[in-house]
């Protein structure tokens, strides 16, 4: 049945994904945030066929800490699941990515109509000055950016190293970080083709200032506060298993 279910919700992504890869085309002459808007409807419409198909939800806490202004999300990656989530959770944004990801046909297109801080990992010296100066016109923009410190998906009940070049974008830029921990690992998990009923916990941190603290503080502050919350809401899926 998980099985039956999680082709339902494949046959529905096939069909979304190249509708609005159109629509993208279309929208490329509007505002980046209005853009982004439009494209958040893409994960509004596959967030509703999720819960029809393999009925996973999910549910919000401290949602009062999201700032008016803007600022960048640093959320724990262990799916899928959160490149959607994010744009229905936090104001308009982008993501640092690799620039190959623009190259993937229909989805490509729609994420090139984000505006997303593409960059070439393989040229670690001319990728930091991409961040900056992408980031920078990314938020003059109105748009708020998201970064998955570890770089990777991982795995329940697992820790990445949590890299600094976010916290030193943070500080050049001078905007706050919000902090977020979810389990979404633990219903759709990494390179999985099933998705499990049940419902995702989502927690939001108040705003990390990097005035006062270089790199290294900042992003251990935000390690700290990720990897606590994630203490308390690991292993309540059903993809979780605990390693010896």
């Amino acid at each position: 049945m998980i099985w039956f279910r999680s082709v339902l919700y494949s046959l529905g992504l096939v069909v979304l994904t190249p509708i609005f890869a159109v629509i993208a085309l279309l929208i490329f002459p509007l505002s980046a945030v209005n853009r982004n808007k439009i494209i958040a409807w893409w994960s509004r419409l596959m967030f509703a066929w999720l819960k029809i198909t393999c009925g996973l939800s999910f549910k919000v806490e401290g949602a009062e800490n999201i700032p008016h202004g803007p600022a960048m999300i640093m959320c724990k990656h262990q799916s899928a699941w959160e490149t959607m989530a994010l744009q229905l959770i936090f104001p308009p944004q982008v993501w640092v990515l690799k620039r190959e990801l623009l190259k993937i046909p229909f989805f490509g297109w729609g994420l090139a109509a984000t505006s997303p801080i593409a960059i070439d990992r393989g040229q670690r010296a001319q990728a930091q000055r991409q961040l900056m100066e992408q980031g920078r016109d990314r938020l003059n923009k109105g748009l708020w950016i998201v970064i998955f410190p570890e770089g990777t998906r991982i795995k329940p009940g697992e820790r990445g190293q949590y890299k600094q070049g976010g916290a030193r974008l943070a500080k050049d830029l001078e905007v706050p970080i919000v902090p977020v921990a979810m389990n979404s690992g633990e219903f759709w998990p990494k390179n999985s083709f099933c998705k499990w009923p049940g419902e995702v916990t989502v927690r939001i941190g108040k705003p990390i200032l990097p005035e006062g603290k270089n790199s290294l503080a900042l992003i251990s502050e935000v390690e700290a506060w990720i990897e606590g919350e994630m203490e308390q809401i690991t292993g309540r899926g059903p993809c979780y298993q605990k390693s010896e």
